[in-house]
């Protein structure tokens, strides 16, 4: 029979919880909209900063004034636009302006490039679609060219 030590078989409880912490990558935000998470935990969450900076930018595009607890401020405010909708020039003039003012503000970090909008009457008579493309940079990352594309609604 042969002779084994306990000491050199396997990995002791604080081996394994060291390669836990150390191969395991470190969330930087939760995803939005809020989504269980699986193994990372409760909630679903993003790794890489350029993902997190793009689900910045569209809550930053939704959020109007007065919807964000404690700063009133926050947000591109664009409702107000939808429900003087009349012309689209009007329109986009005034919220490349607004998003303009809101990046400028609350993610400087932010290059923006080229702004789209397209109006969609198909659904509703009554009811307005416009879907906003928003294309931006993030120099300090090097990042290339990422596009954003959000839907607000008038009536």
């Amino acid at each position: 029979m042969g002779s084994y030590s306990f000491k050199s078989s396997g990995k002791t409880t604080e081996q394994q919880l060291v390669e836990l912490v150390t191969n395991s990558p470190v969330p930087i935000g939760i995803k939005t909209p809020l989504r269980l998470g699986t193994e990372e935990g409760i909630f679903g969450m993003h790794y890489s900063l350029p993902d997190q900076i793009h689900d910045n930018l569209r809550n930053l595009l939704l959020t109007n004034w007065g919807e964000h607890l404690g700063i009133y401020d926050f947000g591109a405010n664009l409702r107000p636009l939808m429900s003087d909708f009349t012309t689209q020039d009007d329109f986009d003039a005034q919220t490349v302006e607004r998003i303009n003012k809101a990046v400028g503000r609350w993610l400087p970090f932010v290059s923006l490039e080229d702004f789209i909008s397209n109006v969609d009457r198909t659904e509703n008579k009554n009811t307005v679609v416009i879907n906003i493309t928003v294309t931006y940079t993030i120099p300090a990352l090097n990042t290339g060219k990422r596009a954003l594309q959000v839907m607000l609604y008038a009536m």
